[in-house]
């Protein structure tokens, strides 16, 4: 037996009550509420663990524990430092009890994830540029549904923008979602599942679905099967534009699928100047407009995103417009164009 093994050996858990045994002894149920859903088979959990990678020695964020089984199959994989981030204070006897058989590697953090902020977690020798290899920094967690799409954007952001726990560089992540939500963060052009999402996702990281794990090993059951899968960020997005300027294009053109995509793409604009600059956004971007959204890759949108950006760099207030704001806020920058419009071709017609 190699050092570094025994050495592990003597990190994991001491015998334990069940995952099962601690939800009867603390009479904890799952909140519908808050969309939780216990994973009591450690095979299962173990799994999990194993695709993050090799852990041994680094640190790791566990988001949503609940009573703990994920967090058990990481302690046996000696991690140096575990720190859990939980929401439901009803789980704090039960996490106590593992940090109490962790041999002082576990910290319980009672807190929304949502809202919490990573970048003086970890340890600063953890720190790496973020052009050299990943950090031995780890986030693994088993979301609730109702949170994990919107943590994921969020999440996203703050590695475009290099903070949080993105501070300390290229910071993976082992992820649960419901199965579709998986599917759509890997799916490719042409497919059913090709959404937002899956650009999103596709510009900032290397994605894989690791594994799908049935619904019935859950406790309450979901009405879904839910997939497994890992982020590593990549070293340059490959649409290298600020995070937000990103999310409104592509969402915009998502927003009729299964239209063609200028359709979409026109909905950023004014409604007095929306054909024309739509017209010229996707000339800018050499993109046959007929195309439909979930035929356009990554590097497609990329070229509209720099075409969106160009027009908006031409006439600054453009940036600021959005279909969806209020209704009076449209309709003065609708007037606003509409004057300007009008004007324009006085002019023309002046000078005819």
């Amino acid at each position: 037996m190699t050092i570094a093994r025994s050495v592990q050996e003597t990190m994991r858990l001491p015998p334990l009550p069940t995952i099962r045994d601690i939800l009867k002894l603390y009479r904890l149920q799952a909140l519908r509420q808050l969309s939780q859903n216990f994973l009591l088979d450690q095979r299962l959990t173990d799994k999990i663990v194993k695709a993050a990678g090799n852990i041994s020695n680094s640190e790791v964020c566990e988001v949503g524990p609940g009573p703990g089984g994920i967090t058990r199959s990481i302690l046996n994989k000696g991690p140096s430092k575990l720190i859990v981030i939980e929401k439901d204070k009803r789980f704090a006897p039960a996490l106590d009890l593992l940090v109490e058989s962790s041999h002082q590697r576990m910290q319980v953090i009672l807190g929304d994830v949502m809202n919490f902020d990573m970048s003086k977690m970890f340890s600063e020798d953890k720190r790496r540029d973020w052009e050299d290899r990943p950090p031995h920094i780890h986030i693994i967690g088993n979301l609730p549904f109702s949170v994990s799409t919107p943590l994921i954007i969020r999440w996203l952001q703050a590695m475009s923008e290099r903070q949080n726990a993105w501070s300390y560089g290229r910071t993976r992540l082992t992820l649960t979602f419901q199965k579709e939500v998986g599917e759509r963060m890997v799916a490719d052009i042409m497919s059913e599942q090709r959404c937002r999402l899956s650009v999103m996702c596709q510009n900032w990281c290397t994605v894989k679905h690791k594994f799908i794990i049935p619904g019935k090993a859950f406790v309450p059951k979901p009405e879904v099967d839910v997939s497994v899968v890992h982020f590593t960020p990549r070293i340059q997005p490959q649409i290298p534009l600020p995070f937000k300027l990103i999310e409104k294009v592509v969402r915009n053109i998502f927003g009729f699928r299964q239209k063609y995509s200028i359709r979409g793409a026109e909905k950023l604009f004014p409604v007095p100047v929306r054909q024309k600059l739509g017209t010229e956004m996707y000339h800018l971007a050499e993109i046959d407009p007929t195309t439909r959204p979930f035929q356009l890759t990554v590097e497609e949108f990329g070229r509209l995103c720099h075409a969106y950006c160009k027009i908006c760099d031409q006439d600054p207030r453009l940036h600021k417009y959005n279909h969806r704001a209020a209704r009076e806020e449209r309709e003065d920058f609708d007037s606003l164009y509409e004057e300007e419009q009008a004007l324009l071709e006085t002019v023309s017609q002046t000078n005819m």
